[in-house]
């Protein structure tokens, strides 16, 4: 007699504007697609801080602590500073230290750049995010002006204002190990650093230089190099030059959106924010709260991201199923929301979760 296997546990953040149903779509995807998920769902954002005084509940830290994976929905950061993003904050509570996004242009999506398939692994802490500012006119930022003035013969405007660009060896080595395991893990050829090491030698040239140090380590990867410019200039007209890229954080989100871009949007873009024993899997897109509860939006992004969770989970054969479901839906062109089916009537998030359904029922062992 075959023992039922046992349902995997995944903490579920519907989020906030259309991250329900984005979220709902996807969790109607992973359920059809044949391994058991046990969903633990968390309210967080908006709701949580009408009912609990806090986008980020400690109980949606703890239920991801417990199950170690998380599917999420976008969170909106709100403009009242005193809670900040919770997006941000959720990485740091779980030590997510590097982001991955892999983007690969399906048949089908007018929009997409053909022969894009890399994946973008960038840092989650440290950089200018770091926030460590001097706001202008404050005696501390006068202090910093004095050091600087002392230290390097610089002078600062008597208004300026100053943010610090940390940037560790310690954090980046493990960026740059997450780069070259998933390089490995994938069968990719190359790691491309992008930079500005020759304008930013202590932190952009610290981090090509433990990179380097690095990619001794993986001799059968290719390594090299490039300026941020240059990469998202050739992301723009020759994205198939690049396999895995690898950055500091603030170059990752700009690289991040362009790349998107050379996909079809955001609403394509899945990734997965990485730490030690928690995976939070999750689109690029924001909450956009104009499309909340339209039943518009794209949920491509997010049963991508799903298709990543289950491959994390050991569920190869259903992640595969779900991704080739996706490209086939794409490729028919005739189920797509309103960002990919701009001439002719867009689908619902809905209907296209049930067009993915059906293909992966079709294909179904």
């Amino acid at each position: 007699m075959t023992r039922a296997k046992t349902a995997s546990p995944v903490t579920v953040i519907p989020g906030d504007g259309i991250g329900p149903d984005v979220v709902d779509a996807a969790r109607r995807v992973l359920d059809a697609s044949g391994p058991a998920i046990e969903w633990d769902v968390q309210e967080a954002g908006a709701a949580a801080v009408a009912s609990e005084g806090t986008p980020l509940p400690e109980r949606v830290v703890e239920s991801v602590r417990r199950t170690g994976t998380a599917l999420k929905g976008p969170l909106t950061t709100s403009v009242d500073t005193a809670h900040g993003s919770p997006n941000v904050a959720l990485r740091e509570a779980l030590g997510l230290y590097a982001t991955i996004r892999p983007c690969r242009a399906l048949d089908g999506v007018g929009t997409a750049l053909a022969g894009t398939d890399l994946a973008i692994v960038k840092m989650n802490t440290e950089d200018v995010y770091a926030r460590i500012g001097y706001a202008r006119g404050s005696a501390a930022t006068a202090a910093l002006r004095d050091l600087v003035r002392r230290d390097t013969g610089h002078e600062l405007a008597d208004d300026a204002g100053v943010s610090l660009k940390p940037l560790s060896a310690s954090a980046a080595r493990r960026v740059v190990v997450e780069a070259f395991e998933h390089a490995r893990a994938h069968a990719r050829s190359r790691v491309t650093v992008v930079h500005k090491a020759q304008l930013m030698p202590e932190t952009d040239g610290l981090f090509l230089e433990v990179a380097r140090e690095v990619g001794e380590g993986y001799p059968e990867i290719a390594l090299d190099d490039e300026l941020v410019d240059t990469v998202c200039e050739r992301l723009v007209s020759r994205p198939a030059a690049y396999d895995v890229l690898v950055m500091p954080r603030m170059y990752g989100d700009i690289v991040s959106g362009v790349a998107a871009a050379a996909i079809g949007g955001p609403g394509m873009a899945p990734g997965v924010n990485v730490g030690d024993g928690c995976a939070v899997f999750e689109a690029a897109h924001g909450s956009a709260p104009r499309l909340a509860g339209r039943a518009r939006a794209n949920p491509i992004a997010v049963i991508l991201s799903g298709a990543l969770m289950l491959r994390h989970l050991g569920e190869r054969e259903a992640a595969d199923r779900v991704e080739a479901a996706v490209a086939a839906v794409a490729r028919q062109g005739a189920t797509l929301t309103y960002d990919l089916q701009p001439a002719g009537e867009p689908a619902s998030t809905g209907e296209v979760a049930d067009a993915v359904i059906a293909a992966l029922s079709s294909s179904r062992p």
